[in-house]
């Protein structure tokens, strides 16, 4: 099934000083350019959308360039929220498209084989996001005090990319603007309409660069990869 990969990296990046986290090199790339290789080189990846802050556009392709990424189809603006983000991106991909697959331009170490693995879980139930399961005990609290311990065998860290079939994924933006809501997360949406989502088992690799030192564990994991 074809598929669209839609990369968001539109946030303020408050957490790293102002500084943006997929603009930080990473390896021999900038964090970004890592990002759209591991899409480059999956072969189920038609092409690839870059929604970003109107700023760091042209960064943004210069690096592309740089790193041979020929899927890159198109950069847009993101909207207030991460929902206007992700809108604005599946506003320009293709009319062809059938899985969209949305990933945070900060989860770098993200791996082709695991893309593909989701690529696969959403075609058969309509939606399949990237996680593992957690390793620590959770605790629900309110006002300071523990209130539950639900059970870990069913919490699983939810990642990206978050690939759904482009009709389910729709139809689950047009009910959260006719309802008035306002997801942070793209499952969701789906979940929002009834939909199912597959939960795809992958690693713990896959970070998020969020604080200046998660570059620091990126660039650790990024050269054990390479040996």
């Amino acid at each position: 099934m074809k598929t669209s990969a839609v990369i968001v990296c539109a946030g303020n990046s408050t957490r790293m000083g102002g500084v943006n986290k997929i603009l930080l090199p990473l390896g021999e790339r900038k964090v970004i350019g890592v990002t759209m290789q591991a899409f480059q080189q999956c072969e189920s990846i038609t092409e690839i959308v870059i929604v970003a802050r109107e700023s760091d556009i042209p960064a943004i392709q210069e690096e592309a360039k740089a790193a041979g990424i020929t899927k890159l189809a198109a950069c847009t603006t993101g909207g207030s929220t991460r929902q206007e983000s992700v809108i604005n991106g599946i506003k320009k991909i293709s009319k062809e498209t059938e899985l969209v697959a949305i990933h945070d331009g900060a989860r770098p170490l993200v791996k082709p084989e695991h893309i593909e693995k989701v690529i696969k879980d959403a075609s058969v139930f309509g939606g399949a996001t990237l996680g593992v399961p957690v390793k620590d005990t959770i605790k629900t609290v309110d006002g300071g005090l523990i209130i539950d311990t639900p059970p870990r065998s069913s919490l699983y860290i939810t990642q990206t990319p978050q690939i759904f079939k482009r009709t389910l994924y729709f139809e689950g933006i047009d009910f959260a603007l006719e309802h008035g809501l306002d997801f942070t997360d793209d499952c969701q949406l789906v979940e929002a309409i009834g939909g199912k989502v597959a939960m795809t088992v992958g690693d713990y690799t896959n970070i998020k660069i969020t604080t200046p030192e998660d570059i620091a564990i990126a660039e650790v994991l990024l050269k054990q990869a390479k040996e």
